[in-house]
């Protein structure tokens, strides 16, 4: 019993420390497993890890601690999204260590009553009397910033009088300083027809749905058939409600009133597995999330596996399909279900929520996989690249060339090691071009892998694998007539890396290869290229600037480096030397250098004494 807890702790550790750093909703199950928390999370791992890393305060928490047999997580793209989710899930689990979220009074709502003149008000308390609730929102600031959004764009009324047909009959209402401040049109008084008061409503619903495209293009129509008519007042209010809905950012992907019970179905997959994620909304909430994985035996496709996983999903959870939402309709025939494959919309969203959860699930597998075996990934990789490049062992040494120069100045080379798929950064090197005149990218990369190999060779040194050279076919010829001349050709082999469209040149080949975007080969390559750049760049700048330097201060008879460096600290440029005075110059490094420097530089030698002369400034 002693072992099988151990090993239950041990899985649980384990799941923990491949969690995603993503919002989401996690839930505890105790060793019945019965949900016993549901939480949420801005940082899944971070929030999870907090609570087995230290002992807490609480002794709640720490029973609940105790209590946690396994865990489940639901990744969300927004940290909203997650308050949204787990208020939901507690509502269907009712966990017993969740004492926040346990009624319908956990989250606002704002609601639109049912009335002649509707009213437009946040709530906790949903009452079925008719009117629409939307919701709910997941704090009350969120809320209030909705209906602030509302009364800036319409008139709609905000007292509580009942305002029927008898009510106006009777003629006993009395407007009020809101009708004053021209954000009431009068109901009570019947200064506005109830058509065009419920033309507001029906606004003021579609921005709650959501609907907000419509809106707006609703808006840009009307403002833009009051401009045609010189109306430019009505046209400018329109236009301003238009800019106000286009920053109104308030519709949750999660929860939905448009939406009541469906399910959802995301799929991802790699080459040998397959992962179905199966989400079931009811009253327009994710209730239960379940996420399949499958070891491809054929080369199955997508559309079969999702068949695989419907049915294991009814036969295991009892569920009854009804409307299905997913990426790709499986090959089965299922009488009486209605598949959606949406391109826009909330459907679209949620199905974008069940993809993301699989390729989750995609991505903790080869997590989980790489910390039990770490070199399972990189024996993978290696393998991969030696089928791309063609080449005839595992690429566990590979070095990369890249030359840099600004309008053939100071130019120079830069080398660096891959050592298995990682960068081995005390192998780099970098090369002063010596031999080439002028900008000749050619030639100086024949140059530095002459030097380079030849060095390695006389010193007894392991030779790569594969080099990579930064650059097309001109690049790759060069350093292949290289290699040809020092006797290591057809021994090394070597492709070129092209940056317009991350081509790979081969020797002999005009053809380039384009390897798949997604491949680990072309990562690990452009992964070269970049650190042979970077390193390349920087040295590149610091011989710029040290050259720079050179030409104007140490080329100075009598300027040592300690008055350089006493002259850069306090003038920080050589102009700013150039531009003083002798005097200022002075006070620096003394009277005598100051003139040296002054005339070194070809300035006239400025005076800021009072016996200055004309002669002086000559």
């Amino acid at each position: 019993m002693a072992k099988h807890d151990k090993n239950k702790s041990q899985q649980l550790r384990d799941k923990i420390a491949i969690l995603p750093d993503t919002p989401g909703v996690y839930m505890y199950f105790d060793a019945e497993g019965t949900v016993i928390y549901v939480g949420k999370a801005k940082n899944l791992k971070r929030r999870v890890s907090s609570y087995f890393n230290r002992t807490h305060d609480v002794l709640r928490t720490n029973l609940l601690v105790r209590a946690i047999a396994d865990m489940k997580y639901i990744v969300v793209p927004t940290e909203q999204d997650a308050l949204n989710l787990e208020n939901s899930m507690i509502k269907e689990y009712k966990p017993r260590y969740n004492v926040l979220l346990k009624d319908d009074k956990s989250y606002p709502w704002i609601c639109v009553t049912k009335e002649m003149y509707p009213r437009v008000f946040m709530t906790r308390n949903r009452i079925k009397d008719g009117s629409k609730y939307f919701g709910p929102y997941t704090e009350a600031g969120a809320a209030r910033a909705v209906l602030d959004l509302i009364h800036k764009l319409y008139p709609i009324r905000t007292c509580r009088l009942g305002i029927t047909p008898e009510f106006l009959a009777k003629k006993k209402g009395k407007v009020c300083l809101e009708y004053h401040i021209k954000r009431c049109k009068g109901c009570c008084v019947d200064a506005i027809s109830a058509e065009q008061y419920q033309g507001y409503i029906e606004r003021v619903k579609q921005i709650l749905r959501g609907e907000t495209g419509e809106l707006m293009e609703y808006l840009r129509i009307e403002m833009e058939h009051f401009a045609s008519l010189l109306r430019f007042e009505e046209a400018q209010e329109l236009k301003e409600q238009y800019q106000l809905v286009e920053r109104y950012r308030a519709k949750s992907v999660i929860v939905s009133q448009t939406i009541d019970d469906v399910d959802v179905f995301g799929i991802d997959d790699d080459k040998d597995d397959v992962y179905v994620n199966y989400m079931h909304l009811r009253r327009g909430a994710i209730v239960r999330s379940v996420t399949l994985r499958y070891k491809r035996r054929l080369d199955e496709s997508q559309a079969e596996m999702l068949a695989y996983a419907m049915e294991e999903i009814r036969t295991t959870l009892g569920v009854e399909y009804d409307e299905v939402v997913t990426a790709v309709a499986p090959d089965v025939d299922m009488p009486g279900v209605t598949f959606t494959i949406p391109q826009r919309g909330d459907k679209a969203k949620l199905l974008e929520v069940s993809q993301r959860n699989a390729r989750q699930a995609k991505l903790d597998a080869l997590k989980q996989m790489e910390r039990q075996n770490p070199e399972e990934r990189l024996e993978r990789t290696l393998k991969r690249m030696q089928q791309d490049f063609h080449l005839s062992e595992l690429p566990r040494h590979i070095e990369c060339f890249d030359n840099s120069n600004i309008q053939g100045t100071n130019p120079v080379a830069s080398c660096v090691v891959f050592k298995n798929a990682r960068p081995s950064k005390r192998d780099y090197r970098h090369f002063n071009i010596k031999t080439v005149e002028g900008p000749d990218d050619f030639a100086s990369m024949k140059e530095v892998l002459t030097r380079r190999y030849t060095r390695l060779m006389d010193e007894g040194e392991s030779l790569p694998q594969l080099i990579v050279v930064d650059g097309g076919k001109g690049q790759l010829s060069a350093a292949v007539e290289a290699l040809e001349a020092i006797g290591l050709r057809g021994k090394i082999a070597i492709v070129g890396i092209a940056k317009r469209l991350e081509e790979i040149y081969f020797p002999g080949d005009s053809a380039p290869l384009y390897i798949d975007k997604n491949s680990e080969s072309l990562r690990v390559v452009q992964h070269l290229r970049d650190e042979a750049h970077r390193f390349g760049i920087t040295h590149h700048r610091d011989r710029r600037s040290k050259s720079q330097v050179v030409s104007e201060l140490d080329s100075i008879k009598g300027v040592g480096e300690v008055t350089k460096t006493a002259l850069l600290k306090h003038f920080k440029s050589v102009k700013r030397i150039r531009e003083a005075t002798v005097d200022a110059i002075a006070e620096i490094i003394g009277p005598a250098k100051a003139r040296i420097v002054a005339d070194a530089l070809r300035k006239p030698l400025l005076q800021t004494s009072d016996d200055s002369s004309p002669s002086d400034l000559d």
